[in-house]
Parts: C-alpha cells; structure tokens; sequence
C-alpha cells in the first residue's frame, strides 16, 4: 500500500519537497557520472524517479529515461518533464530491453524493505546499465551513520500552506527497517486538514549494500553527496 504522498496527497506533493531542493545533488550526480563513464555519457535511466525534481536538474545534461511505480507522481513528473520519456513501473521487476549510459537509484530504493528487494532493485539497474556505463545508489541514511531525527517543514505555494512535522525514528533497532511519520497540516484556501503518513524505509549496513551491490555484477566505490551546510553523506557509485 502506498504512502498518501505518493496516492491522496500527491496536489501538495510540490509544498513537501519542492523541486530546487534537488540541485545540489543533481550537480554530485551528473559529475561523477561525468568522471568515470567513456566516452561521454549521454543516456539516462532513473529509477523510482517520483516527481521528477532531479530530473528537472539532469535533464539539462542527459537524455532522460524516468520511471517510477505511482501513476500519480508520475504525472507531476510529466507535466514539470515533458520533454522526458516516461515509463510506470517497478524497479524490483523492470526490464526495458536496453542499456543507459547512466543508471540513478535515489530516494525511492529506500521503499526496499528486505535484502532481497534490494537485490532485486541492484540487479534491475544492471541489466540496464551499458558495459562501461555506472550507476549511482542514494539510500536517505546507512545503519551506521542513523540517528532519530525530528523536522519542521513549511511551505505556501499558490494559495495553498503546508505546516508538518517529520519525524524519523527507529521502533525495532534489530530489524532492516525503520520509519518516517509525517504529521501534516494542510489548508487550502480557508479549510485546513489535518493528516497523519507513515513510511515504513529499508535500513541496511554499508557491508549489506557493498555485498548486494556486488552480487548484482557492480563494482563499487563510495561517492560524498553534499546535504548542505557543508555536510556530506557517503552513498555508492557503481561501475559495470
């Protein structure tokens, strides 16, 4: 069952995370893609692509392939990307039949749940991954590095306001999974709404991804992505 961001909320999608939010990351993404694909990479495969608020920033670069698993984010991604191609689907089962320069695995590998689902992600981005080519996997937080953390979020667009709360915690530290509880407000207009949405996040140790990612035919390396402030977090960069 999908999240209510990604079904009933997906209107005040744009008010949670707003597309210039991406930039600086899109920036990491296209450079080490840049760095280590020859010759020049061209071709791009995003998997679990939402919204397509990255997209909007590598599109500038490469030629766009974006997929994603709800139909409602799909089209917030094709009225903000329409000069992108744009495919529903599962990044567990998906096969396109053709390879990309550059394969992106981002926010929505955290839907991955078990070893198993994350294997079965690894190995969809491989066999869509041109020999030479590389992906990128960019979990939201590693086992390791974890920590409960709580956010206010606050956004006006439009004549609509979102006031929320996102709350990060760990209920059951022994298992591979932890959870985002978003506590929203929501008015639009003079009716205001209150909504509770939990997100249930696949948490894996660095050795589980290295060791998955291997399995699936990759050859990784970590990558720092920036998180602002002048902070960095290591996700995984992944040579076929």
């Amino acid at each position: 069952m999908q999240p209510l961001l990604y079904s009933e909320l997906v209107p005040w999608y744009s008010l949670v995370d707003p597309p210039e939010d991406h930039e600086d990351e899109a920036v990491c993404f296209q450079s080490a893609f840049e760095h280590i694909i020859s010759p020049r990479p061209q071709t791009l495969l995003e998997l679990g692509a939402g919204a397509g608020n990255t997209a909007l920033h590598l599109k500038r670069r490469f030629t766009c392939t974006l997929t994603d698993l709800s139909p409602g984010m799909q089209q917030l991604s094709r009225e903000q990307n329409p000069d992108c191609e744009h495919v529903l689907g599962d990044m567990r089962t998906l096969r396109l039949g053709r390879t990309f320069d550059a394969v992106l695995v981002h926010d929505a590998i955290c839907y991955m749940l078990t070893e198993e689902d994350l294997l079965a992600a690894a190995r969809t981005a491989f066999e869509h991954t041109r020999p030479g080519g590389a992906a990128i996997f960019a979990p939201d937080t590693l086992r390791e590095t974890f920590q409960d953390t709580t956010e206010t979020l606050e956004e006006d667009r439009g004549g609509r306001s979102m006031r929320g709360l996102m709350w990060t915690w760990d209920p059951h530290p022994e298992d591979s999974t932890y959870q985002v509880d978003f506590a929203f407000l929501l008015r639009d207009g003079d009716t205001v709404q209150a909504v509770h949405d939990r997100h249930v996040e696949g948490l894996f140790t660095r050795g589980t991804w290295d060791r998955v990612l291997t399995q699936a035919g990759f050859r990784v390396e970590p990558l720092k992505r920036p998180l602002g402030d002048g902070a960095f977090d290591d996700i995984f960069l992944c040579r076929r």
